[in-house]
């Protein structure tokens, strides 16, 4: 669910234009109209105008795309699930020390420097059993909907983690 705010609809657009390419702001309107945001052509066209949004070339067209975070504001296209799910992987092997099911929560322990890195890569990758993140300096704090999630999500976060290791280690052992 959705709060009907203005902040609460900005970030919507950001996340459907950070996630699908798309072409027109008919079809925005008819996305946010699917998550319950009625809004008129008028607000979303200010809306793309204050969040500077740009349109980009993208598969042999043009879409909407959002200034990155951080230094670097260039409007960036959204990105390949592929790409986003690699980049969560080899995170998770370099940075994920222990996933720990705690209720319907996941604590998860990074080296000191490196939960804010991984957590962003999570929330990047959008699993739908993660609700929310919170990151310190070497702990992550995951929740989810319910206890059994928890369970599966740690376990499906020390797999993505040690698959990745085995791989990488196997191509050591070859070269």
């Amino acid at each position: 669910m959705i709060a009907q705010t203005r902040a609460a609809r900005r970030a919507r657009i950001v996340e459907v234009l950070g996630t699908r390419a798309v072409r027109s702001q008919t079809e925005l309107l008819s996305l946010l109209a699917q998550d319950g945001i009625e809004v008129t052509q008028a607000t979303l066209s200010r809306d793309l105008d204050e969040l500077g949004a740009e349109r980009v070339r993208h598969g042999g067209g043009l879409v909407y795309a959002i200034p990155g975070e951080g230094g670097d504001r260039t409007p960036r296209a959204p990105r390949d699930p592929d790409e986003v799910s690699g980049q969560l992987a080899r995170a998770c092997a370099d940075l994920l020390v222990t996933a720990t099911p705690a209720a319907n929560q996941v604590v998860l322990r990074t080296p000191p420097g490196a939960a804010s890195y991984l957590a962003h890569a999570l929330d990047q990758a959008r699993w739908e059993e993660i609700l929310g993140t919170i990151a310190g300096d070497d702990t992550i704090l995951l929740v989810t909907a319910d206890p059994s999630a928890a369970d599966a999500l740690a376990t499906r976060l020390l797999r993505t983690a040690d698959s990745t290791q085995t791989t990488t280690d196997d191509t050591r052992e070859n070269q």
